[in-house]
């Protein structure tokens, strides 16, 4: 299994990023596929996701109304789309996925066994 990351950059507060996951070895409409992020000196923290292979999407609190997730299903790709971006979103964004989450652990980093390598997003303010 690889997920490939990639759509990080630098943008000023009020700008947006789309980010990109792309799998292989797996197919992202039948698992668990989630957005995680870790700020220096912090730890990672969820983002967002979908749970299983519905259309239900959870977010952190603070993302909502921001952020949103989606996937292609024909690329095999699942998408961050960032707007009103804010200096408190810099991080470097990860990719996950798990295949029988229980929904109750969607938002762990450690029931996720399957990471990309990480997209840096820095916003300017």
């Amino acid at each position: 299994v690889q997920l490939q990351a990639s759509g990080g950059g630098l943008v000023q507060a009020g700008g947006s990023l789309r980010l990109s996951c792309a799998a292989s070895g797996l197919t992202v409409s039948r698992y668990s596929m989630g957005w995680f992020r870790q700020a220096p000196g912090k730890e990672r923290e969820f983002v967002t996701a979908f749970f299983r292979s519905g259309s239900n999407t959870y977010y952190d609190d603070s993302v909502k109304g921001r952020f949103t997730i989606s996937r292609d299903n024909a690329k095999n790709t699942v998408y961050l789309q960032m707007n009103s971006l804010k200096p408190e979103d810099t991080a470097v964004y990860y990719c996950a996925a798990s295949a029988g989450l229980i929904l109750s652990s969607l938002r762990h980093q450690n029931a996720h066994p399957y990471w990309g390598q990480g997209t840096q997003v820095t916003v300017s303010s």
